[in-house]
């Protein structure tokens, strides 16, 4: 009888080699690449960050399938170009970005990729929301509550409004705070925080209002300090994370903004197109009342505002 023919050492090992290297390339291939804009060392975006990469991971997205690439710019337009620019070079299938000066950047940047947001306080007013490949979560916040808190704390005159002229978001709060001056009774002053040596120009008000400016919260450690010498209540938009922070800060939930932000990717890591997934509101918003910083400048909270606080820094 014939023997049945036999592949040779030589053969086997060349088809072993040729299923690995196929195997390989599939698996190299089924790996995406999220570049993540996330300027600077702000503690809300490293908040906001940690749960993006824990909800993506629990989605089946964690290493192996997904490549997370973290650009750091600085709060300067430069700066931002840049980052989004590397990202965009080393092949990202999907850009996430944290605020809106890094969201429009990349926008600027490419029509193509897909872009998902999150920490945006009002997408369509800067005009994010109108794109077919840019999709997330704003972080709106009412303002006139955060306004009217702030009085019921320091009886304030004048009230210093921080913004940022680059960054349209924080434009808009601005003339926002400023549209609500005769209902609650005082006069904004409007100090535009670009760089660390603007900050020396706060001055000659009874408080501050920090807006979700980048390069205001990369400098809030100078900007309380200010606050302290002048003995001057402080409010804010953005959490400051370590409790050293402003008195008051009415927030959109981080936790609630990663993890939103993580479901999209994954939709469109999927298939499904930016376009298809509207953009969403917060729906969980977070009132800090530092009270060890209140009490340390003599400050009162009042007893409505200290119970329907979700965190009280003591």
């Amino acid at each position: 009888m014939k023997r049945p023919a036999t592949l040779s050492r030589c053969a086997v090992l060349a088809v072993l080699l040729l299923f690995s290297v196929v195997t390989c390339g599939q698996a190299f291939a089924a790996e995406k690449m999220v570049g993540v804009i996330m300027t600077g060392d702000i503690p809300y975006y490293r908040e906001v960050h940690k749960a993006f990469t824990q909800t993506l991971a629990s989605e089946g997205f964690g290493p192996g399938r997904v490549t997370v690439v973290m650009q750091s710019p600085t709060p300067e337009p430069m700066s931002w170009t840049n980052a989004a620019r590397k990202l965009i070079a080393i092949g990202s299938d999907i850009i996430v970005s944290y605020g809106a000066p890094a969201t429009l950047t990349a926008m600027s940047e490419t029509s193509d990729i897909p872009i998902i947001f999150a920490a945006v306080f009002d997408p369509h007013a800067v005009g994010i929301s109108a794109r077919k490949n840019v999709t997330g979560i704003s972080s709106t916040i009412p303002l006139s509550s955060l306004v009217r808190n702030l009085k019921s704390i320091s009886n304030f005159s004048t009230l210093g409004v921080l913004y940022n002229q680059a960054e349209k978001d924080t434009v808009a709060e601005a003339n926002e705070v400023r549209q609500m001056e005769r209902t609650y009774g005082f006069r904004s002053v409007r100090f535009n925080i670009a760089r660390p040596e603007d900050t020396a120009r706060i001055g000659r008000v009874d408080a501050l209002l920090v807006t979700t400016s980048c390069s205001a919260m990369y400098f809030i450690n100078n900007i309380v300090g200010i606050a302290r010498r002048a003995r001057i209540a402080t409010a804010a938009t953005l959490g400051s994370g370590d409790g050293t922070g402003p008195i008051l800060t009415i927030e959109a939930n981080p936790a609630e903004q990663g993890s939103t932000a993580a479901l999209m990717t994954a939709k469109v890591l999927r298939g499904a197109r930016p376009s298809s997934l509207p953009v969403l509101q917060p729906k969980k918003i977070d009132v800090v009342v530092n009270l060890k910083e209140a009490s340390s400048l003599g400050f009162r909270i009042p007893p409505d505002l200290l119970s329907s606080a979700t965190h009280v820094i003591r």
